[in-house]
C-alpha cells in the first residue's frame, strides 16, 4: 500500500503521495498542492525540497558518505580516472575497454578551440581573473560550434557534451595564459587528460616541459572529487537554465557564474587566503575566539558544509594528496599545512566545533595542494569548474530524458503593496 501524507488546511484534509527512492529519505510529492489548495511552500534555500528524480550522485550527509552512479566517490579517486569518472557520470556504468577506447579517442579529438577564438579573449583586460573569461567564452562556444546546439537531437547532444569535458580545460588554461600575458599552448593528445592540462598550463615554447606525475595523479584525484555533488547551487543553476530549452553551451556558462560565488566554489580560494591572513600556529588561539565571537564578521573557511554532518569523505582523500605533494616539492613542514593541521585538530575536539558539527570539508585540503602545485589562487575555482562540466552535463542529459521536466518556475511568498491605484504625475503632491 503505498503511504499518504495528509495536510490540514483550514479544517480541511489532503493528501499527498509519498514517493520512496532507491536509498535516502521519502519525499513527499506536492506537486499537485497549489492546483489542490491554492497554497504554496515556503523553502529559502529549498533546503527541504527536492526539484527533480536523478540517479547520478547520492549524498548522505549524516553519515559523510557520497556515492557516483552507486560508486563510493573516495573509491573512485583512488582507483579510476577522472575521464572515467566522466564516461559514467554521462552513461550511467563503467566502460568496457571497447567503450573506454572509443570515448577516450573522441574525446582527444575535440581538444583543440576554433582558432578564431584567441581573438576572444583579447577583448578582456590583461590580469583578468580567469573565471570572468571563462563565463563568457563557454557560452561563446555555441557561435563557433552550431552544429551541435540542437538539444532535441540526441547526435548533438552527445557531441556538445565530448566537446565541452574536451575543451573546458584547454580554455580554462587560455584564461589562465592570458591572465599573465604568456603564449597559449596547444593540446598535447599523446599525454592523458589531467597530464595535458597540466602542460597546457605551466608550458611555455622556450623550454621543454616535464609533467610531474605526483601533480597529475593529485589533480586527476581533485578533479573526481569535484565532478558532481547532487543538486547543489551550480547544478541547479544550469538545470534551471536547461529547463527553458537554452542550447547546451550557454546552459553550461550558468554553472560556471553560479560556481565563482565564495560561497560555492570560491570557498578553496577564500579557506586559502584565511590560512595565509593566520599565517601562524601562535596565532590560531586569536582566530578561534574571533571565529566563535557572534559579532565579529570573521569566518573560519573550509569547515563545515550545508549537506555534511559528519567528516566530508572528501577531505580525507585530499587531506592524504596534500600530504603526498608537499612532500614532493619539499614542503612537508610549510607553515601554512601546519596552521591547518592545528586548525583540523581544534575543530575536531574543540566543544563549539564538534557541537555545531564543523568538520574540515574538502576546500580545507585543496587550496593548499593547489597552491604548493603552482597554481595561483584565482585559480582555485576554474579547476574545479574543469572538473563540475562533468557533472553538469550529466544533469543536463538527465533532465531532458526526463518525462517529467518543466521549465522551472518557482513561487515566491509576495510581501509587497497591495494593488493600490495610479495618480497622474500631474495630481501627486
Amino acid at each position: 500500500m503505498s503511504k499518504k501524507a495528509k495536510l490540514i488546511i483550514d479544517n480541511k484534509d489532503y493528501e499527498f503521495p509519498i514517493l520512496g527512492g532507491s536509498v535516502g529519505p521519502d519525499v513527499v510529492d506536492i506537486s499537485k498542492l497549489y492546483s489542490s489548495t491554492g497554497n504554496f511552500t515556503f523553502d529559502p534555500g529549498f533546503t527541504s525540497t527536492a526539484s527533480c528524480e536523478s540517479s547520478i550522485t547520492y549524498i548522505d550527509g549524516e553519515k559523510g558518505e557520497c556515492f557516483y552512479r552507486g560508486y563510493p566517490m573516495d573509491e573512485l579517486a583512488n582507483k579510476s580516472s577522472f575521464l572515467e569518472v566522466a564516461y559514467l557520470l554521462w552513461n550511467g556504468e563503467l566502460p568496457t575497454k571497447e567503450e573506454w577506447f572509443e570515448y577516450s579517442e573522441a574525446i582527444k579529438t575535440h581538444t583543440m578551440v576554433h582558432e578564431q577564438m584567441k581573438k576572444f579573449f583579447d577583448g578582456f583586460r590583461r590580469g583578468s581573473h580567469p573565471m570572468a573569461i571563462l563565463t563568457s567564452v563557454v557560452a561563446a562556444l555555441s557561435a563557433f560550434y552550431p552544429d551541435s546546439i540542437d538539444v532535441n537531437d540526441l547526435q548533438q547532444r552527445q557531441i556538445s557534451a565530448r566537446r565541452m569535458i574536451a575543451k573546458v580545460p584547454t580554455l580554462a588554461a587560455m584564461a589562465y595564459k592570458y591572465s599573465i600575458g604568456q603564449p597559449f599552448i596547444y593540446p598535447d593528445n599523446s599525454l592523458d587528460y589531467t597530464e595535458n592540462f597540466l602542460q597546457m598550463v605551466f608550458a611555455v615554447p622556450a623550454e621543454k616541459y616535464k609533467v610531474n606525475k605526483v601533480f597529475a595523479k593529485a589533480l586527476d584525484k581533485i578533479f573526481i572529487l569535484h565532478a558532481d555533488h547532487e543538486q547543489n547551487a551550480s547544478t541547479s543553476t544550469v538545470r534551471l537554465a536547461a529547463s527553458s530549452g537554452v542550447n547546451p553551451f550557454a546552459s553550461i556558462s550558468t554553472g560556471f557564474t553560479s560556481l565563482w560565488g565564495p560561497l560555492h566554489g570560491g570557498a578553496n580560494e577564500a579557506a586559502l587566503n584565511m590560512l595565509l591572513e593566520i599565517g601562524d600556529v601562535k596565532k590560531i588561539p586569536e582566530y578561534i575566539k574571533r571565529a566563535k565571537d557572534k559579532d565579529d564578521p570573521f569566518k573560519l573557511m573550509g569547515f563545515g558544509h550545508r549537506v555534511y554532518k559528519n567528516y566530508d569523505p572528501r577531505a580525507k582523500v585530499m587531506q592524504k594528496t596534500c600530504h603526498e605533494v608537499l612532500e614532493e616539492v619539499g614542503k612537508k613542514d610549510d607553515k601554512i599545512l601546519q596552521v591547518a593541521i592545528e586548525l583540523e585538530k581544534i575543530a575536531l575536539q574543540d566543544e563549539y566545533f564538534v557541537e555545531k558539527k564543523l568538520y574540515p570539508n574538502i576546500d580545507f585540503y585543496s587550496g593548499i595542494t593547489l597552491n604548493a602545485m603552482g597554481f595561483p589562487s584565482t585559480m582555485f575555482t576554474a579547476l574545479f569548474a574543469v572538473a563540475r562540466t562533468a557533472g553538469w552535463i550529466a544533469h543536463w542529459k538527465e533532465m531532458y530524458l526526463d518525462t517529467k521536466n518543466r521549465i522551472g518556475r518557482p513561487r515566491q511568498l509576495y510581501m509587497g503593496e497591495k494593488p493600490r491605484p495610479f495618480t497622474e504625475l500631474k495630481d501627486r503632491n
